[in-house]
Order: C-alpha cells, then structure tokens, then sequence
C-alpha cells in the first residue's frame, strides 16, 4: 500500500480506493479537516489527477489535487474552491518528497482511468459526516437528521424576524440544494436551503428564513460541512427518487407527502386569534405551506379533497 504524508493529511492508496486521515493537531489546522477527521475516497469517483511539481512555484513543494466525478463533490457543488487549503482532495507537501507524490499520482490516475461505469448515485454520502449532524453559529443552529434539514435561530447574533419565527424544517425530498457563501471578512457568510419550488426570497441572509448566518473560521467550515452533507443526501435522494421503479420513487415521495401534511397540521397555531395578532412571519409561512401542498397536488401525491381540505384549514389561521 502507498502512503504519502502532507501538510494537512496522509494519503494511503491500494489500488481502489484513497484513504484519507487529516491532520487534527496544532492550531493552525483547518476547521473543515478537523471536523471531518478521515475518508475513504472510491478511485472510481476520481475524474483527474493535477499534480504540480514545485507547487507550480520554485521552490515551494509540490500539489497534488484530485478533481472528482459530475455530482460526487459535494464541496465543490456548494462553491469551495479547488485551491482552497482546506479542500478534501487537495495535498502539498515538501520538495524531499516529490518524486513520492509524482508516483502515486500517476498510480491514482491509472486506476482512475481503468473505470468507467458510472457511479453510485450515493457516492457523496461517503464522502460527508453521517447523520446526525449538527452545527452552531452565532446565529443559532443546524441539524441534518438524514431526512429533514433543521434551522433555529436562538442565537445572540438571530434578528427579530428570525426569532419570532424560531424555526423551519425542510424535508431533503423538498430540496433543489443547499448553498454556503462565506464570509468575506466584511459581510457574514450564510448557509442557505433552495427548495425545489425554486427561486430565492428577497429578504438579505439576515431576515431570510431560509439562512442561517455563520462568521468566518470554524463557524463559516461548520456551515460549510453541514451544507456538503446536506448536498450528499439530497443528490442520493434525487437519484433514488428518479430511478425507474425504484422503490424510492413514488411510494417514497407518498410517504413523505403524507408525512409533510401531517407535520403541516401539528404545526398550525391556535385557532381563534384575531388577524391584528397574526405575525407577518407566520403568515408568510403558512402560504409557503399552501405552495408546499400545491407542489404535492400537482405531482399526484395528494387528492383533490385532501389538497383543497388542508389548504382551507391553512387559510383559515390567516
């Protein structure tokens, strides 16, 4: 087995797959790495290999960098770089160690090239924390359970409008992606949910109900990792859900119809408040439930007399 030692990580290659430990001590480390201690990547995932010789500097080591397959990183579906230091596929290390590098790039690249079927439509999830994850900003927190991404917002940093709203859940079946912008040293970085209904809400990331806001360092990592994993899971969610007679389709998509109906009913408010009291943020929620259910109406998941019986009980909270 072949092993390479770098900056931030130890490569070790037999052949098929690229085992991967991060470095976790000292304080210079990254967050991202830290946080995801070790992975084990297919070579079947590996699209190319870039390996730069003096780290495309005199002088100055070498770079080796692994760029993955359409839809199987999710790091780089959700905007980091591939020149980023903390990125999972990238290592540099001393110029003593060059001619090692080189061989096992060359040993990776081989292997890479001797696969060509397509990959799992899974493959990302290995490649992310499992669930449950969970994350905290100044803003307040994030939790992926494996089939619901949760946003709370208790958190000193959390503005009026978010804390009145306290929370939102989405279902990964719901989800178009989940993006992560990071901060620019000026501006929050933010964690944000795109729903499949498309489109984002004019609100800024502050007043969005569908962001959560993470400074820069170890928080913009954590919004990073928690958006990556999330990206895994609604990837393999699509996947399943499209492929033909699978069994993911459309009885799948049914359960969580009625699962999301249900979770819709339990979270009505009380009946019997005058519409002076009615907060704006809580409106506006409700009509995103109505488009919700619309969504499910138009894919066939509900009937006719369970869309319009919930949409009515919906507009009678307003």
């Amino acid at each position: 087995m072949d092993e390479l030692v770098g900056e931030q990580a130890v490569w070790r290659f037999d052949g098929e797959t690229v085992a991967i430990r991060y470095e976790t001590k000292g304080w210079f480390r990254s967050h991202l790495l830290k946080n995801l201690g070790h992975l084990e990547l297919p070579v079947g995932l590996v699209d190319s290999v870039d390996f730069r010789p003096n780290g495309g500097r005199k002088g100055k080591g070498w770079l080796l960098r692994l760029r993955l397959r359409e839809r199987t990183d999710p790091y780089a579906a959700v905007g980091m770089m591939p020149d980023d230091t903390s990125q999972p596929f990238r290592l540099a290390g001393p110029t003593r160690t060059e001619l090692v590098a080189e061989y096992l790039a060359d040993q990776i690249r081989f292997a890479a090239e001797q696969h060509t079927a397509d990959p799992d439509p899974a493959a990302a999830t290995a490649l992310v924390p499992a669930p449950p994850l969970h994350i905290r900003t100044a803003e307040g927190t994030a939790t992926l359970d494996g089939s619901t991404l949760r946003l709370v917002w208790s958190g000193a940093h959390a503005g009026s409008r978010k804390k009145k709203a306290q929370r939102r859940e989405y279902d990964l079946a719901d989800l178009a992606s989940v993006e992560w912008v990071p901060s620019d040293g000026w501006e929050w970085g933010f964690l944000r949910v795109v729903t499949r209904r498309g489109g984002h809400p004019d609100a800024k990331p502050d007043k969005d109900l569908r962001c959560l806001l993470a400074d820069s360092g170890a928080e913009g990592h954590q919004a990073l990792l928690m958006a990556a994993t999330a990206t895994a899971h609604v990837w393999a969610r699509q996947a399943a859900d499209s492929a033909p007679g699978a069994v993911g389709g459309g009885r799948a998509w049914l359960d969580t119809a009625r699962s999301a109906v249900a979770r819709i009913g339990a979270a009505l408010p009380e009946t019997g408040e005058r519409p002076a009291e009615r907060d704006p943020a809580d409106t506006a929620w409700i009509y995103e439930q109505i488009e919700r259910l619309g969504d499910l109406h138009s894919r066939g998941l509900l009937t006719d007399e369970e869309f319009a019986a919930k949409k009515a009980e919906l507009l009678a909270r307003i």
